[in-house]
């Protein structure tokens, strides 16, 4: 059965490692169909701190999953794996191959492994985890959850946060566990399935051979987006008075840096550390998800002496491995 189902690409790695250059470049070799797996890429009006491609960029190769919500709008990884699972589809009807590409790994979490119907939560109940955790950290809001719902807590790293979050919002908002709602729904068939029953994955991950150069590479390209107007950008999104920084869109990386600067928490100076550190943070819970991330192979962005690979040295490297995965065994 699994060989007579349609194949599909997972590209995976820290920020800042290129991977929609990889993407679009395998365009010239392979009938892909690019898909975004990014939080923040979702959000229209957040172009630079998000890294997004440009707009000639995406008219020319579009992305599906670009642009398809307000940053006053949330989004959950939910909805993410429905919207990706029809897409997938929908690109495959059509005889050509999906490509997910993107660094959030949530997401590509809840493609493979499914998802239950889990409830909405409640915006008070997550600000008050939130800043408890900002008070306590997420070490101890890890104990916590382990005191109400030990199976899901063990499945967890004690700094993995959005997870953590998100089991202790479902049994503050419910009274049940999150491995409760799972079993449950494991036994009625509800939820959301995981994509290995309907796609042949071939699953590829970009690491850095060097983490300081990852570093280089994020602290660079911020300065780039400071360069571009990223100031403006978050300026303008700040004056539209409907806004705040409890907003999920607000508080992807750079983004709430640049709110804190522009509201007078912290100067300009500061601002600019607090994002860079934030985003070698963010590349940090990355690579922990995908040195653990099962059935992956893998490119180094870098070479041994920490000079950046060039695009078509990566590109071979990811054709050969494209050449033993079952798009080229149809």
């Amino acid at each position: 059965m699994i060989e007579t189902l349609p194949p599909a690409i997972f590209l995976m790695g820290p920020t800042a490692t290129g991977k929609t250059d990889l993407a679009i470049a395998l365009r010239e070799y392979l009938p892909v169909e690019l898909i975004s797996v990014d939080s923040a890429l979702i959000y229209r009006h957040m172009d630079i701190g998000s890294a997004k491609p440009s707009a000639d960029l995406l008219a020319s190769v579009p992305h599906r999953l670009v642009d398809i919500r307000d940053p006053a709008d949330t989004y959950s990884a939910a909805e993410f794996a429905r919207d990706a699972r029809q897409a997938m589809a929908e690109i495959s009807a059509a005889g050509r191959i999906p490509l997910l590409v993107g660094g959030t790994m949530l997401y590509f979490k809840a493609l493979l492994e499914g998802l239950g119907n889990m409830p909405p939560s409640p915006l008070h109940i997550r600000l008050e985890i939130e800043h408890e955790a900002d008070r306590r950290g997420w070490p101890f809001m890890h104990q916590l959850l382990a005191a109400v719902d030990p199976e899901t807590a063990g499945q967890l790293h004690p700094n993995h946060s959005r997870r953590i979050q998100r089991a202790l919002e479902v049994y503050r908002a419910t009274g049940k566990t999150l491995s409760q709602f799972k079993r449950e729904q494991a036994s009625t068939g509800g939820g959301i399935d995981p994509i290995t029953r309907q796609f042949q994955l071939t699953q590829i991950r970009l690491l850095p051979h060097c983490r300081a150069l990852l570093h280089q590479r994020i602290e660079r390209r911020f300065e780039k987006m400071l360069a571009q107007g990223f100031e403006e950008e978050v300026r303008a999104l700040y004056c539209r008075g409907d806004l705040h920084p409890d907003l999920p869109s607000m508080r992807a990386v750079g983004y709430r840096q640049m709110w804190q600067y522009l509201s007078g928490e912290i100067n300009y100076s500061d601002m600019v550390k607090a994002a860079q550190a934030a985003t070698r943070q963010l590349a940090k819970r990355q690579l922990t998800w995908l040195r653990t991330w099962p059935s992956m192979k893998q490119l180094f962005i870098d070479s041994e002496t920490g000079e950046p690979e060039n695009l078509p040295h990566l590109l071979s490297g990811c054709l050969k491995i494209l050449e033993k995965s079952p798009i080229y065994k149809k």
